[in-house]
């Protein structure tokens, strides 16, 4: 019978859950007033502290009677209700329906308690549909792993203890009960993806083949165990690709990785430092162009936020440039000079790291080409393109790197890099050194 079906699977799912509280997101629709329902009657829920949360989106003229609905329903059930009132803004590249969702879930993230678990009232036919939009958009073990029953999701859990439950047993348990429900008019709409899979091309398959949901549930648990094993697999690949700069690869190795392992390592790496994942697109062409390019050359790729670099061994993943312009230049009298493109500043400090103040001004500039200096007192001259040759720097760095120079145009420091003879005397003779503070860690 459904109804202990439910019941005995809330239950044997809430034996298996972390510590900490429950909050169900209550639309009002049947799947999450069964959920509810469910939970309300369950000891072990109540004994966890149980509460909901409805939040109205404001989307439907009427929103404000499915708030009250939703009021009566769980103060009859004795469950204390929050209610919460978003503004859906479509965020570019995001239709109303995502927009919504993504409200939703900002305002549940916001509300969860420390360890609360947000309970969701996904059910199996809703697994089905993702599985299916996960297919029609070329995802992944990842993306076709679906929902998974516990994930973390802001300061708690998400939990969706129905995945494996038909709509129909759902629909029985709310008859059974005598449960009443709003039926939101957008479910109707065919115009939204997940609603044209529901009521257009779920019906004609289920027809042919009566299992296929059941099926497609089935081929999701499979697909999440090989996600989970290719995360792991990708944690380990990346400890051994990653360079000493932890914003760096050692591309060829990446490259020997095999195809299951390359894309979930790069996009792990990413994430790592807080940089956007590219697409499949934009994972091919970064392939083609290592693959093709010579050891003379400095395949760039890019997409919105990063910009993706090979020089000698390593690939660097880095935010998108600004080179300051050619002609900048600024006098420096030791105090503070902030410098142009993000570069952050330079002053002069002593060695208790209190200002020191120059006599006469230097100035301030950045790489024209065809500067030398001298490292030692008596030793040669050095090209400083050979030096930042010599020393690794990536092309793209070289010009954002302050020169200090006096005013016979002699170079005395390279950032703090390096100091020539004359600078490093002028220096000591005053008891200071130069501090370069960067605005962000350099890659």
């Amino acid at each position: 019978m459904p109804t202990r079906r439910i019941h005995d699977l809330i239950e044997s799912t809430l034996a298996a859950l972390p510590a900490g509280p429950l909050l169900v997101a209550f639309s009002g629709g049947l799947d999450s007033t069964v959920l509810l329902h469910v939970l309300a009657q369950s000891q072990t829920a109540r004994s966890r502290g149980l509460r909901a949360v409805h939040v109205d989106h404001g989307l439907h003229g009427d929103s404000t009677s499915w708030s009250r609905h939703c009021a009566e329903t769980a103060e009859s059930l004795g469950v204390d209700l929050v209610m919460r009132t978003v503004d859906v803004d479509r965020a570019p590249g995001l239709g109303l329906e995502a927009s919504a969702r993504r409200a939703r879930y900002g305002a549940i993230e916001a509300l969860l308690a420390p360890c609360e678990i947000v309970a969701l009232a996904h059910h199996r036919g809703d697994q089905a549909e993702t599985v299916l939009l996960k297919l029609l958009r070329g995802a992944g073990p990842e993306g076709l792993g679906a929902m998974r029953t516990l994930r973390p999701f802001g300061r708690g859990f998400a939990w969706r203890p129905l995945l494996t439950m038909p709509r129909a047993a759902l629909r029985e348990y709310a008859d059974v009960h005598r449960l009443a429900w709003i039926n939101d008019p957008s479910n109707a709409d065919p115009t939204i993806d997940r609603n044209y899979l529901r009521l257009q091309v779920l019906p004609v398959m289920l027809r042919r083949w009566p299992e296929a949901e059941a099926s497609m549930a089935q081929s999701a648990i499979w697909a999440r165990d090989a996600a989970d094993f290719i995360d792991a697999e990708a944690e380990r690949a990346l400890a051994r690709v990653q360079g000493l700069d932890p914003a760096t690869l050692r591309h060829s190795a990446w490259m020997t990785l095999p195809n299951a392992l390359r894309d979930p390592v790069l996009r792990r790496w990413l994430r790592s430092l807080g940089l956007p994942e590219p697409t499949h697109y934009q994972v091919a062409e970064l392939v083609r162009q290592l693959a093709e390019a010579g050891e003379d050359r400095q395949p760039c790729v890019r997409w919105p936020g990063i910009e993706l670099r090979r020089y000698r061994d390593l690939l660097y993943a880095l935010a998108p440039l600004q080179l300051p312009a050619a002609d900048w230049n600024a006098a420096f009298d030791g105090d503070a000079v902030d410098l142009p493109g993000g570069l952050g500043r330079l002053r002069l400090v002593d060695d208790g790291g209190r200002p020191v103040r120059l006599d006469a001004p230097l100035s301030i500039r950045f790489r024209r080409g065809g500067e030398s200096l001298r490292l030692a007192t008596g030793g040669p001259t050095h090209e400083l393109r050979d030096l930042l040759q010599e020393a690794g720097i990536p092309p793209w760095q070289r010009g954002r790197l302050p020169l200090l120079l006096d005013r016979g145009e002699r170079v005395l420091a390279v950032g703090d890099l390096w100091l020539s003879d004359a600078g490093a005397a002028r220096f000591a003779e005053i008891g200071a050194r130069l501090e370069w503070t960067r605005a962000r860690p350099a890659c």
